[in-house]
């Protein structure tokens, strides 16, 4: 996969909900930075509803960070970012500079998403996890594998699995697929583990 190039123009993503409702964060347009939209979000949001509140995220391909500030935003314990692109990365610390939280409430990882899930764990972290990964290049199905294999999840944890219209995913058999919609070229899905 070719390396991220990060452009001087800039976006924005809205929190949608929460504690910073509202609030625009500026975004690096980057190659393959796709922020979810605000539809899908609050249709995510929705669903995730009972469970963010004091809840341990890990946003696995996190580029703009909207799923973890919105996370974040509705009150979840902590995000961990992962993002692989350093620049894109240096833009999310300076939002969550912004934004006053703290290193107990969120941490930025320069890191690929499956290099840090291809570490086994001794105890589970996440009670909800956001992958988001650029489309076609198959990112999603293997960190699926390594979320499950590497003992990452805790009992009942939801993942959010966000892909390009009409993907397959092979998913572990004691995964329940929640919720699934459509929205343009997207699939998204909602699964408990």
């Amino acid at each position: 996969m070719k390396k991220t190039q990060v452009q001087n123009a800039k976006g924005e993503v809205r929190i949608i909900a929460g504690l910073w409702r509202g609030r625009k964060l500026p975004v690096l347009n980057a190659e393959g930075l796709r922020p979810t939209g605000d539809r899908v979000k609050e249709t995510l949001f929705n669903w995730l509803m009972p469970y963010i509140h004091d809840a341990q995220c890990l946003d696995g391909f996190a580029g703009s960070g909207s799923l973890g500030f919105e996370a974040l935003s509705r009150q979840a314990k902590n995000v961990i970012f992962l993002e692989s692109d350093r620049v894109v990365a240096n833009r999310l610390k300076k939002n969550l500079q912004m934004l006053k939280c703290s290193a107990e409430q969120a941490e930025v990882f320069n890191q690929n998403c499956l290099d840090f899930l291809s570490l086994p764990q001794n105890q589970a972290r996440f009670d909800v996890v956001f992958l988001d990964p650029p489309f076609h290049f198959d990112l999603a199905q293997r960190a699926i594998e390594l979320l499950a294999g590497n003992n990452w999840l805790r009992p009942n944890a939801l993942i959010y699995v966000e892909t390009e219209r009409d993907k397959m995913l092979v998913t572990p058999k004691n995964w329940t697929l929640l919720k699934e919609k459509n929205a343009g070229m997207v699939s998204y899905r909602l699964y408990r583990n």
